[in-house]
């Protein structure tokens, strides 16, 4: 028993001096916010061989930028070239910046390759958000085992993340806009034999409440922290189709609320089905529901282990993809991959988190490695891996600045299904006037009461 307590007392006092030293490297950190890091928690300077330069604020709005038509951004890089590509034959060469899905893709498609150009950091935050992102440095604590947040301010959740959970927090409460929305997004499917299917054309409205900039106090515990409203009109068989998607910070009281409006049976209905390995509304059993914008929707399924922070190849800047112009859709959407024509990898610093299902949950994905650029939480690639522990799907964003505002564009989407060699594109807006900023809408209209008011067939 004396051993026992001994043993007992040694570990305390080993947990405790492990909390101390974390305590203090949190306190040097804090104090080089402004000189080694950035508020949201990325390393100012560049890396050793300056292939990732320093961070020295947004990009200048190109001179051909028309604020008469806020939905087309020109590519500020459009004069530059590939330092380099990436392919099947030398990809041994670039293996350590590359996740394992990338390199399946690469060996199972001998046409797919990475054009990697200078890396640019274009990152652009307005200044309440890099405020509140500073507060919560010291206030904003995770509750409910991870699953819920309490005192945090509507900035980046956690800078320095010290827990899995709180990197997907990030990811969750990514900043591109308080309020934005396009008249026409595409999902589609290019199936195994190179066939381009249309799964969905509808307008959309994304609305992140907590980034209101009139709400400027803490964020509630039980807030609605994302809603989302699609009205489809494509293929005829969606036609009159919407759905309203609303997610709370609260993920254990509250959680995800989903409705969709059927025309067929005139009415509104729950659907807690848009959520988790559910296949994704669009997706054409090439997609589920959470793997949107690499990782959409609740936590409670896994348990997320923080391995540190890489040097990785990711999609970044990429302007080019979104140009009707450049490369309209017949242009991007290749046979087995997208167009690498149309595509711009970048090296960047990201965060890598291991999700493993917890014991008892059930998921089509048992273990998924997690990538997030250190600067766009919302960016990065995703490897999902089937019970065989074989990578199964590969997920990658296409992000870009909004010159007229601080924000980005981070939700056009591209899942690989390496089990079947088709590929989903999802919010799609490059052929129906792209992203708008708007001034919000008010919640009335992410409510099944507005879905069924102006449901028609």
């Amino acid at each position: 028993m004396k051993r026992f307590a001994c043993s007992v007392i040694a570990l305390a006092i080993s947990g405790g001096a492990a909390l101390s030293v974390q305590a203090e490297d949190m306190q040097e950190k804090i104090s080089q916010i402004g000189t080694k890091y950035t508020p949201w928690g990325a390393e100012k300077e560049g890396n050793a061989d300056g292939s990732i330069p320093a961070y020295t604020g947004p990009i200048a709005v190109p001179a051909t930028y028309d604020p008469a038509k806020p939905g087309y951004r020109p590519d500020p890089f459009a004069d530059e070239k590939p330092l380099y590509s990436v392919t099947s034959e030398n990809m041994e060469q670039y293996a350590d910046q590359l996740t394992e899905g990338m390199q399946a893709l690469l060996r199972m498609h001998p046409t797919f390759r990475m054009d990697v150009y200078p890396t640019h950091r274009t990152a652009s935050y307005p200044d309440l958000y890099v405020e509140n992102a500073e507060k919560n440095l010291t206030a904003c604590k995770t509750v409910n085992d991870e699953l819920g947040l309490s005192g945090c301010y509507a900035g980046t959740p956690f800078p320095f993340p010290k827990t899995g959970n709180e990197v997907m927090w990030n990811r969750l409460l990514k900043f591109d806009q308080f309020a934005f929305e396009t008249p026409v997004f595409t999902g589609s499917v290019v199936d195994a034999r190179g066939r381009r299917n249309i799964t969905g054309v509808a307008a959309m409205s994304i609305q992140y409440p907590i980034y209101d900039p009139k709400n400027t106090g803490p964020i509630a515990d039980d807030a609605i922290y994302e809603m989302v409203r699609n009205d489809f009109t494509d293929p005829p068989r969606k036609n009159g189709q919407k759905t309203v998607v609303r997610d709370s910070i609260d993920m254990v009281g509250t959680g995800r609320r989903a409705w969709q409006y059927l025309p067929g049976q005139r009415r509104v209905k729950l659907a807690p089905d848009i959520s988790y390995d559910t296949p994704s509304p669009t997706g054409g059993g090439v997609a589920v529901t959470d793997e949107l914008a690499i990782f959409y929707g609740a936590l409670d399924r896994y348990d997320f282990k923080l391995q540190g922070k890489k040097e990785m190849f990711i999609p970044y800047n990429t302007y080019k993809i979104q140009d009707q112009a450049v490369c309209p859709d017949d242009v991007a959407e290749t046979p087995d991959h997208l167009n690498p024509d149309c595509m711009r990898w970048e090296k960047h610093r990201v965060w890598v988190v291991e999700a493993t299902l917890k014991e008892g949950k059930r998921h089509v994905y048992p273990r998924r490695v997690l990538y997030f650029d250190e600067d766009l939480w919302g960016t990065g690639i995703g490897d999902n891996f089937d019970a065989a522990g074989n990578v199964y799907r590969v997920t990658h964003n296409l992000p870009i600045t909004f010159y007229e505002a601080n924000g980005h564009a981070t939700d056009q989407t591209v899942t690989y299904d390496l089990s079947t060699g088709a590929y989903h594109r999802s919010q799609n807006t490059t052929m129906g006037g792209g992203w708008v900023i708007t001034d919000g809408r008010p919640d009335t209209f992410f409510s099944p009461q507005a879905m069924s008011g102006g449901g028609i067939r």
